[in-house]
């Protein structure tokens, strides 16, 4: 299939690559002159404009938006529908609140352009390892754009193969799935962001607190100087806490177990609030995804040894560099 990717960053390049690799066609553009170069010299159709991409595009016309959440995704979104044609798709695979999804795929429809929203993690490991997905929008768009998803996919890989599963779609064992109509690709992504914050969080306080049995606060004959990537590494093998976060883990821990070269004042995107707000609007109790939230708000005025570990973990799977605030 031939298709636009607009946003040629750390993930729309890794999925056009991936696309590019997999005998899909890429039409990139970006503002940046430099990440467009590189992907064309990767194989991609380069684009000079947003209305450059449209015409090097056949109807019905592919557009996939991978640009931050809010203003630019918006802008960008905005154009495309006013200048797209009937039939058209427009996919959203940034980390967009899903209440704007639905706003935006009701102006598109208007129009006659399908409107899709694709939660895409996988960071910058994905050309590599392959992007989960989870999608929302119309399901005869979505079985459309299959080859497309599929390719991007892990498939499936090494991992057993979950017993039972019956009648169930065989996607979602790829690594992708039809989540429901338009918004719920984002909706499922961003809770999945705000469980990531508590998973990441729960390390980080494990291993401070093994940090802190060395410390000269104990009693001597009580302290333990743990090898921190030893325990990281052990615990990756065969450990019912085994996880790709415990993975960065114990790669950030054995370049550097102190974790002096991370910042630790950690970020949010935004997802992490999202999550909270819609556990309230459901009357959900979500106490550890709401505490791993307020940590990291924590972390950028007090920094302790396990928010650097938040960072190490942040780095690896999305390339995100900290700085204090």
């Amino acid at each position: 299939m031939r298709l636009a990717m607009i946003g040629l960053g750390r993930m729309g390049a890794g999925i056009s690559r991936r696309l590019i690799e997999h005998g899909h066609e890429v039409v990139g553009y970006d503002r940046s002159a430099d990440a467009v170069k590189a992907l064309g010299d990767d194989g991609a159709d380069i684009a000079t404009s947003l209305e450059d991409a449209i015409a090097k595009l056949a109807a019905p016309r592919i557009l996939w938006v991978m640009l931050p959440a809010g203003a630019p995704t918006e802008d960008t979104v905005t154009a495309l529908t006013a200048a797209l044609s009937e039939g058209d798709i427009i996919i959203d695979g940034g980390n967009s609140f899903y209440k704007d999804d639905i706003r935006r795929a009701k102006a598109a429809a208007e129009r006659g352009v399908h409107y899709v929203d694709v939660g895409t993690s996988g960071g910058v490991w994905g050309l590599e390892r392959g992007f989960c997905m989870m999608i929302g929008g119309d399901e005869g768009v979505v079985r459309q754009l299959d080859p497309i998803f599929d390719a991007l996919a892990p498939g499936y890989g090494t991992v057993p193969r979950t017993p039972d599963r019956g009648e169930l779609d065989p996607r979602a064992e790829k690594g992708y799935m039809h989540a429901g109509p338009a918004g719920a690709g984002h909706f499922v992504k961003m809770v999945h962001n705000g469980i990531e914050y508590g998973l990441m969080q729960a390390y980080a306080e494990g291993f401070d607190v093994l940090k802190g049995k060395s410390s000269d606060k104990l009693a001597e004959g009580e302290r333990f100087d743990i090898s921190l990537p030893d325990v990281a590494e052990v615990w990756r093998r065969g450990s019912v806490i085994s996880s790709w976060l415990l993975d960065l883990c114990a790669i950030g821990l054995a370049k550097d177990n102190m974790l002096e070269h991370y910042s630790g004042h950690v970020a949010d995107s935004g997802e992490g609030r999202w999550t909270i707000d819609a556990a309230m609007e459901e009357a959900v109790p979500v106490n550890v995804l709401s505490a791993a939230l307020f940590a990291r708000y924590r972390s950028r005025v007090d920094t302790t040894f396990g928010d650097k570990l938040l960072s190490a973990m942040r780095y690896g799977f999305g390339g995100h560099v900290e700085t204090p605030q």
